[in-house]
């Protein structure tokens, strides 16, 4: 099983001092973070994709490359991928060189976001969300699996002889997770596709998400692609620890009530209550967490959000500590005592090569010419007149 965080890049007072940090002081920090999860055994480090303030990661893949030059085991993700406002024509070659860039230790979780005026930024309508993310990612798997693309959708110009570049690493494509907290519709296309799925898991009670993945699992199965138990889950969920669990409530409560994400509603107590948001010792935080699979199953990824609400730096990398010498160990054992032989761990690209009956060259050496991007032939001419 994996562990991971993941960053929402909000950039909030802290309600302590007042003091809110710079862009690049977040941008920084952010990189900062990815660093110190490597160094405490954290699998995984995922950023998310905003284009609007108080949040400040809007490229990814820029922040996943520097991250992949200065780290060797850490994999790479993002906490989501704005497949509906994005040109998939973008992701297929962004995410293609992100994997080259860091060997392989690269995926990536679709998502719609949670940003309304987003849409129309891109030009695009917020209510074609779900028709958008479902024609993007057919479009994106194919220009993945395909050297040379004819397409045609209903909300981008069509496509004719077109090759994304680069390749896909080895020829195999980044692993995919499909980021949704309500929409059923996302879970069936991961569940289409054999795909992973991720709940983020922080809002809901315990109930709603177990619908959902259940949900997944069926219909993964439907699918043909393995027993509903041997679908791919991820989980989100926020954490803030201290040794005495009273310490950590009484330092977290600002930060939550002034939270942008969640703030200036239920009390702390009652949002711990209703949701996974666990607020006091490892020893708790390892039970919480434990307790999951209770009503989701065995899974495959877990994400903390730590570095929310505009907590210090300081703060976040005791957090990160503490989960790699408390919790995460904890966890590890756990959970795979209890995981049975035939549920498959999280994939990586070394194991995606394996499935695929092992490594392939995928260089394509195009005879294009540079003008066009055609091949000779394939040029029409223009009708005189």
């Amino acid at each position: 099983m994996q562990f991971g965080i993941f960053s929402v890049s909000d950039i909030t007072p802290d309600p302590t001092s007042g003091r809110a940090v710079s862009e690049a002081e977040r941008v920084k920090a952010m990189v900062t973070i990815a660093l110190k999860a490597e160094e405490v055994g954290l699998d995984v480090f995922a950023t998310g994709e905003h284009h609007n303030p108080p949040f400040i990661a809007s490229s990814p893949t820029t922040m996943l490359g520097y991250i992949a030059a200065r780290t060797s085991t850490l994999q790479l993700s993002t906490a989501t991928t704005l497949i509906t406002t994005n040109d998939p024509v973008k992701i297929a070659e962004d995410y293609a060189m992100l994997q080259h860039l860091a060997d392989g230790r690269v995926d990536l979780m679709m998502g719609r976001g949670n940003t309304g005026p987003v849409y129309p930024w891109f030009g695009q309508d917020i209510r074609a969300g779900i028709e958008l993310a479902v024609e993007n990612y057919a479009l994106l798997r194919r220009l993945w699996r395909e050297d040379v693309v004819d397409w045609e959708g209903k909300f981008r110009t069509p496509l004719q002889g077109f090759t994304a570049t680069p390749r896909p690493l080895d020829g195999v494509p980044p692993f995919v997770w499909h980021g949704s907290i309500r929409s059923p519709q996302i879970a069936e296309q991961a569940a289409y596709y054999g795909d992973g799925f991720f709940h983020n898991h922080i809002f809901w009670p315990p109930e709603h998400t177990q619908k959902m993945i259940e949900f997944y699992r069926r219909r993964f199965e439907h699918y043909g692609h393995g027993s509903a138990d041997q679908a791919i889950v991820g989980l989100g969920g926020q954490v803030f620890m201290r040794t005495n669990s009273q310490d950590a409530v009484r330092e977290f409560r600002p930060y939550f009530d002034n939270a942008p994400v969640y703030g200036h509603g239920p009390s702390l107590e009652e949002f711990s209550a209703q949701t996974p948001l666990t607020v006091g010792s490892p020893e708790q935080v390892v039970e919480r967490t434990l307790g999951f699979r209770e009503y989701v199953g065995d899974y495959q990824r877990q994400l903390f959000l730590i570095d929310h609400a505009g907590l210090p730096l300081k703060t976040v990398l005791e957090q990160l500590d503490l989960l790699g010498e408390e919790v995460v160990p904890v966890l590890r054992k756990e959970f795979a005592a209890l995981k049975p032989a035939h549920v498959p761990e999280a994939p990586t690209h070394a194991s995606l090569v394996a499935a695929a009956g092992g490594a392939r060259d995928a260089t394509v050496h195009a005879p294009a010419d540079h003008v066009t991007g055609q091949a000779p032939g394939q040029v029409q001419e223009v009708p005189s007149r």
